[in-house]
């Protein structure tokens, strides 16, 4: 049969035949299912998407999803992703990692990834905790949280991987949530259709060393009351009632206002602004002062790092025939032991 002939794909035929061992209750079996259900409805070939992890309960995605799957080391997902993105630039990869494996030994080639805008879709389990190896302060882990590791309460302040991602330069950064089903399903089609770095910063319910760390956001009110939900050209408001918005204030931080009493005054979100100024503003955004924003903080389309390569050795073939000789002796030689 032609591809536009298949039947369309479903969510159990992106499921393995390996049983999915997380811990009963665990965030990560929601994300899972979420995108199963993504691959199935764009229509991803299995044969033609890869998923690579490193070190941690998130990194065993890639056992669960009957795609190709990459198991790598701690921290060194981006780095084995970018290598295959440039072997083969019509693979769809993405990359899943959690708030320990990305940012702690793998801060490095987390910034790298997204400055190089490489055509990966990064997902960041944040339960904001060391799971597997029960239950450490991590990098995203709340000051004063007492852990087996920091027993009197962590010093650190926690990384924000959305204004990190965007220190970095991604072209694309959203947030979203485990248990929001359908919010994380339109981000994660959304980082799908992007070209260039996608960064996902999912929220994830640990249940076993760190329960309800996003109460505030995920319970009945919470979704309503303390929830930012961006979306492009419409006005910064949220509340129950929408009764709140947020404007400009003097020192170029976001200040929250009465939204009846000034509508006028209320931002519009703009993804796709060229700075990422803004965007980066709102990343410094949480619970209790302000609401958590949600969604697609910024969307911009750049040359992407793959693009960038075969522009350059398409030149090179063009100006600089092949001369292997040439190129192993270099620019610059020289002979030793000449008088």
């Amino acid at each position: 049969m032609a591809a536009a002939d298949q039947p369309p794909l479903t969510r159990k035929e992106f499921a393995s035949d390996q049983e999915v061992r997380w811990c009963p209750g665990c965030g990560d079996y929601a994300i899972l299912s979420t995108v199963q259900a993504v691959f199935a409805k764009l229509g991803l070939p299995r044969d033609r998407s890869v998923i690579v992890s490193g070190i941690g309960c998130s990194s065993r995605f890639p056992y669960y999803m009957n795609t190709y799957g990459f198991h790598t080391l701690h921290g060194r997902a981006p780095g084995i992703a970018t290598g295959i993105k440039l072997a083969n630039p019509e693979l769809s990869v993405w990359v899943v990692t959690g708030d320990g494996d990305a940012l702690a030994i793998g801060a490095n080639h987390f910034v790298h990834a997204m400055r190089r805008n490489v055509d990966l879709k990064v997902l960041l389990f944040n339960n904001r905790i060391y799971g597997l190896t029960k239950g450490q302060f991590s990098p995203t882990s709340v000051r004063g949280q007492r852990t087996p590791s920091t027993p009197l309460g962590s010093l650190d302040p926690p990384f924000n991987p959305v204004a990190l991602a965007l220190g970095a330069g991604a072209t694309f950064v959203a947030r979203s949530v485990d248990r929001f089903g359908a919010h994380l399903a339109e981000t994660l089609e959304l980082a799908a259709a992007h070209r260039g770095t996608a960064f996902v910063e999912i929220y994830q319910n640990c249940n076993i060393f760190n329960d309800g760390a996003f109460g505030s956001l995920t319970d009945k009110v919470g979704r309503v009351e303390n929830a930012l939900y961006l979306k492009p050209g419409e006005p910064l408001r949220f509340g129950r009632e929408g009764e709140f918005g947020l404007r400009l204030g003097a020192g170029g931080d976001l200040v929250r206002l009465d939204a009846a009493a000034s509508p006028e005054a209320v931002l519009r979100h703009d993804p796709g602004a060229a700075s990422p100024t803004r965007a980066f503003a709102l990343a410094q955004l949480d619970h209790p002062l302000f609401p958590i924003p949600l969604g697609v903080f910024r969307a911009v389309r750049l040359p992407t790092l793959e693009e960038e390569h075969e522009r350059q050795a398409e030149a090179a073939r063009r100006d600089s025939p092949a001369d292997l000789a040439r190129l192993l002796a270099g620019p610059e030689t020289w002979e030793v032991g000449r008088g």
